[in-house]
């Protein structure tokens, strides 16, 4: 039986703060997840965790019941009841499931459309599934389209160019405000993917020294030792501000992650030294009260993309054309899908048509090429025949649907209603 596509998970548009602590999982925990999928029964999945979503990407023969068993298998990482995520759970089938994938890929289903990480961590995943044993031929066949579809969206549109302009914007007002950045100091809290794309603009820019923090301490240790830099616990977020030249926030939760209490005792232990604090969250995580404190420079991320000079129009213009590309791709997809899914019907009545030429030849039908060819008609369409008569006997009520279907797939597939060629003229190949 052929597989069919399916997305179970939840993302930026659905959960709360807490169940995304929850579920959130990193690298190295991702093996372990997969093995759940495949004790759950699935044989083709991929487990995408990023700072947007943790949703399941699969192929199944059975997708509404292998769904059921992801949404148990989340349920049990979340330590919650499977009805504690029936509302966050979202789950898409068939093309929307493929449309999700690519625009996921295309970094159009981002808090901020068009950041660069999402297609390398859609990439790492479907690597660890291969790895895991978890990756046939329909789900490689929707990974590869996917990659295509992104590559094509960033190389033919400007969809990139905003988040890359908004973190440059952030480096040169760093700059401004500290000068040479070897010798200052950052702090990330959370690991939102705005955040970690300043991160790695203000680091290449000379940015000295980082420490990481998250409301998960064992997520703070993990990213620190991918990121090659300090990490603190969140309890001592106070202390670690004061060490802080630039803060960048991007936890996202919905809740208030940097106040003004905090900020104006880290000032004062820096003898009123000031702090760039970038709030690159969404929803975001700084109070408005910081941005009233002497000192204390509040970028948002709408800020900074003023300085960028990025105007709504253009944004809102690359954003269309990419997903004009994904459109046209998921049409593709899916004709070509159900083009081979075709296939081995058309094969087993080409064996079928064939197997009738032989049987004529083999009765003797002699070398009259018009009784060959009587006799091979009347046999391929013998059974359609009879089909027909068994549905015309029945009362209306039952076959009359049936009949008229077929009578329609009929016309359609051999061209019934077309004009009958003459025996002089040439027929089709």
């Amino acid at each position: 039986m052929t597989a069919s596509y399916f997305v179970i998970g939840i993302s930026h548009r659905t959960w709360t703060g807490s169940l995304r602590d929850r579920l959130v999982t990193e690298p190295g925990e991702v093996p372990a997840a997969l093995d759940r999928l495949r004790e759950a029964g699935l044989t083709q999945a991929v487990w995408l965790a990023t700072c947007d979503r943790v949703e399941v990407v699969a192929a199944d023969p059975h997708p509404a019941g292998a769904a059921l068993a992801v949404a148990r298998v989340m349920a049990a990482r979340a330590g919650v009841d499977d009805g504690e995520l029936a509302g966050p759970l979202r789950t898409l089938t068939g093309l929307e499931a493929v449309r999700h994938v690519f625009a996921v890929a295309s970094s159009l289903d981002s808090q901020v459309v068009g950041e660069p990480q999402v297609l390398g961590q859609l990439k790492a995943a479907y690597r660890q599934s291969v790895a895991a044993g978890l990756a046939g031929s329909e789900l490689e066949a929707l990974m590869q389209a996917a990659f295509a579809v992104a590559k094509r969206v960033r190389s033919e549109t400007a969809i990139t160019e905003r988040p890359t302009s908004i973190a440059a914007a952030a480096v040169d007002i760093a700059r401004d405000l500290h000068g040479d950045l070897v010798r200052r100091k950052g702090l990330l809290i959370g690991l939102g993917d705005m955040g970690l794309l300043m991160v790695d603009q203000l680091r290449e820019a000379g940015l000295g020294a980082l420490t990481v923090t998250t409301p998960v301490d064992a997520r703070a240790e993990a990213a620190a030792r991918r990121l090659g830099c300090h990490y603190a616990p969140f309890a001592d977020l106070e202390t670690v501000l004061a060490g802080a030249d630039v803060v960048i926030s991007a936890v996202g939760l919905g809740r208030r992650i940097v106040t003004a209490d905090p900020v104006i005792a880290a000032l004062r232990r820096r003898r009123r030294q000031p702090i760039f604090i970038i709030d690159a969250a969404l929803p975001t995580d700084v109070d408005p009260a910081v941005g009233e404190i002497d000192a204390a420079f509040v970028y948002d991320l709408a800020d900074l993309e003023r300085v960028a000079l990025r105007g709504r129009v253009s944004r809102e213009a690359a954003a269309a054309a990419a997903w004009a590309m994904v459109e046209h791709a998921v049409a593709g997809f899916g004709r070509d899908r159900a083009e081979r899914a075709a296939t081995p019907i058309v094969a087993a009545l080409r064996r079928h048509f064939d197997a009738e030429r032989r049987r004529v030849l083999a009765d003797g039908a002699g070398p009259d090429p018009d009784e060959a060819t009587r006799r091979l008609v009347n046999r391929l369409l013998h059974a359609p025949c009879e089909a027909l008569r068994r549905l015309a006997a029945e009362p209306d009520g039952i076959g009359l649907a049936e009949r008229a279907a077929a009578e329609r797939l009929l016309r359609t597939l051999f061209r019934l209603d077309e004009p009958v060629l003459d025996a002089n003229e040439d027929d089709e190949p």
